[in-house]
């Protein structure tokens, strides 16, 4: 009979991974109210991580003054606007999920109207509802959003202040005892803030010059309620794949359908040609200048971010499932060694 033994030091590592594992799951389960605080800190953590190494490094700012500065600086600058865009919206979406049985109805009513002037039914009675039931149940998620809330808010700047003040020590601290190899340790760091820069400040620069592009056509053409349809094609704009045509392509369609025929061409060649053009360029040059993230990514992650997160998770899905995927990567190269090759 062959005896087997166990490395004492193999037995004293399960255990620490078990009891690591253990711990982690119990804060997990404890503080996961505060997750889209911590996130929203480590995304302004990357953004801001250089420029408070300057000011306090090459400037001479002490530690604290600097991070005050930031975090006004972020506040006024990010967090007023997007907080002012979003209660634009939020009055108007209340009304549609409050009067949604009588907005179908209007959507059936114009739908007919549209199928007996084409001379066939363009859209199904059954989808109107089951859009009608989609968007009743996703406007209150994506603008019931914790991270609005003052203890979402402040909770965050608390943990973005000791970020901030502690970065050298705090990055030392990682890199010693994250249990990867140098270059992995690197990589994660790198990979790490071009996806938040990207998904931070390329998502929404991008929606945000559509909805300003949008915003020049609907004064031009006469929409009403201008700037409520900029802020929605703004947010629509972050949608991966139909992206704010969610917006232009119905309003198009509406206008046709109460018979404002020039209105109706000047929004269709406004939306499909300009809006669609100055998105494509746009993204084109933002991508190079800051990366891009695979188009799946964007879509699984804005439905996965939306549910965990509400609106924010537009921004932090897609960096979820990007950083899945590089720990994925990271895994295999620590740990697999392959000896399989793919055949061309």
């Amino acid at each position: 009979m062959n005896n087997t033994t166990i490395d004492s030091n193999l037995l004293k590592q399960i255990f620490f991974i078990a009891l690591i594992l253990f711990l982690g799951i119990v804060l997990f389960r404890e503080l996961q109210f505060f997750l889209s605080s911590f996130l929203g800190a480590v995304t302004f953590y990357m953004l801001m991580r250089k420029r408070m190494f300057f000011m306090v490094e090459k400037k001479g700012w002490k530690k604290v003054t600097a991070a005050w500065a930031l975090m006004l600086l972020s506040f006024f600058v990010i967090l007023v606007p997007i907080g002012l865009l979003v209660n634009i919206l939020y009055s108007k979406a209340s009304y549609v999920v409050d009067h949604s049985a009588e907005l179908i109805k209007s959507l059936k009513i114009a739908a007919q109207q549209l199928s007996d002037k084409l001379g066939y039914q363009l859209i199904d009675p059954n989808t109107i509802n089951r859009i009608g039931t989609f968007i009743a149940e996703l406007v209150p998620k994506v603008l019931g959003v914790t991270f609005n809330t003052f203890t979402q808010v402040a909770s965050m700047y608390f943990i973005l202040y000791f970020m901030l003040v502690n970065g050298r020590r705090m990055e030392k601290a990682l890199y010693e005892y994250i249990p990867l190899k140098d270059t992995n340790v690197e990589l994660l760091g790198h990979e790490m803030k071009n996806l938040i820069v990207s998904s931070s400040i390329g998502i929404p620069l991008i929606a945000l010059v559509q909805g300003v592009v949008g915003l020049i056509g609907y004064l031009i053409i006469g929409i009403d309620e201008p700037w409520l349809w900029f802020v929605a094609t703004t947010i629509a704009a972050m949608m991966p794949v139909v992206g704010a045509a969610l917006i232009y392509a119905p309003l198009t369609i509406m206008l046709f359908v109460q018979d404002h025929t020039g209105k109706g061409i000047a929004m269709a060649i406004w939306g499909f040609g300009v809006i669609g053009l100055v998105d494509n360029v746009f993204r084109l040059l933002v991508n190079k200048r800051l990366g891009d993230i695979h188009p799946l990514i964007t879509i699984f992650g804005v439905v996965i971010g939306v549910q965990l997160f509400g609106f924010i998770g537009l921004i932090f899905g897609p960096i979820l499932i990007a950083l899945f995927i590089l720990l994925l990567r990271i895994y295999s190269s620590e740990f697999i060694v392959k000896k399989r090759e793919i055949k061309p």
